[in-house]
């Protein structure tokens, strides 16, 4: 970015994408010092994406402060999830000091996904329920009503829910303390471990990648197989909570660079929701279809789409939003 600054014409406005809005910001929003501030103060619940994003935005603006530079928020999409899906069941004096809630992530894919999914249906956005997968490294479900959120599987970080490539995803909150007080592990060195040698590299001990993963299940090496299996399961149980969350669906959504890419998973993750209404069609090859595509198959009552995840798309449509309202 710092180079397209200096070097290119001067655009009129830089959107930026944070996975991590904290509980301030809820929206789209023109970077100011107050706005950059709370961004820092909720790096630590996205250790991983928010500090680099920053550090880009902090970047651009020494180069060039008078371009308006406006933050998109994940966690924005989610934010005016129900408390029925937004607490979890903790004291009320720790909830309200800490401001704890679910805040769930993926949420501009997730924006992208409902008008994308809309225009390809054919019907407008406030009378579809949808559940979208997006499925990357990391990887989360939405159940989204009316274009709204109402739950999905990601909570206060982006390490709950989904097993990913090195995430853990969901584990017993017990289990984590075992490990701290009989295992000896120190609360540093556990986040590393959940954050970075879990999940699918964890279980087969290699690099994560689903590629890598269905290639060597395919070959019948049984820790890939395990581990595909282990993926999948987590997924289905995902798609049919968000559907009961939603009372029905109308569509499934596949998106992001897994959810988009590879067959097999999406295979894999419908075979057995057939009482749901659900079923996808293969294609037989493990890359992304050139344009998105309806792969609902025959006698399904409910679509199957794959969408490509377009956060670039999401971010520019929001910053033209603020930029417009201001």
């Amino acid at each position: 970015m710092t180079q397209a600054l200096r070097e290119g014409p001067p655009p009129d406005a830089v959107g930026h994408r944070f996975v991590h809005g904290g509980p301030d910001l809820h929206r789209a929003a023109l970077v100011d010092d107050t706005v950059i501030d709370r961004i820092r103060h909720a790096s630590d619940l996205a250790p991983v994406h928010n500090p680099p994003a920053l550090a880009a935005l902090e970047a651009g603006l020494a180069i060039d402060p008078s371009i308006p530079n406006v933050a998109c928020f994940d966690t924005a999409f989610h934010a005016g999830m129900p408390a029925a899906a937004a607490l979890y069941a903790l004291p009320r004096d720790l909830i309200e000091r800490h401001r704890l809630r679910r805040y769930g992530f993926h949420g501009l894919s997730y924006a992208y996904a409902t008008r994308r999914a809309a225009e390809l249906l054919g019907k407008p956005a406030p009378d579809l329920r949808l559940v979208a997968c997006h499925l990357g490294a990391g990887a989360s479900v939405a159940a989204i009503d009316g274009g709204r959120s109402v739950d999905t599987t990601m909570g206060f970080t982006p390490l709950e829910g989904l097993v990913m490539a090195r995430r853990s995803g969901t584990v017993d909150p017990g289990l984590v303390l075992w490990l701290e007080r009989a295992g000896g592990i120190d609360p540093a060195r556990l986040q590393d471990v959940l954050e970075n040698e879990s999940g699918l590299a964890g279980l087969t001990g290699g690099s994560g990648d689903v590629r890598e993963v269905v290639a060597s299940a395919a070959r019948g090496e049984e820790p890939a197989r395990t581990a595909l299996h282990v993926y999948v399961h987590r997924l289905r149980l995902g798609i049919a909570s968000m559907a009961a969350a939603l009372g029905g669906v109308d569509a499934l959504v596949f998106s992001g660079g897994v959810g988009e890419g590879s067959d097999r998973v999406r295979t894999l993750a419908c075979e057995g929701l057939g009482f749901m209404g659900i079923g996808v069609r293969s294609t037989g090859i493990e890359q992304p279809p050139d344009e998105d595509v309806d792969l609902t198959p025959s006698g399904a009552g409910v679509r199957t789409l794959v969408i490509h995840a377009r956060e670039d798309l999401q971010v520019a449509a929001e910053t033209r939003a603020v930029l417009a309202g201001r």
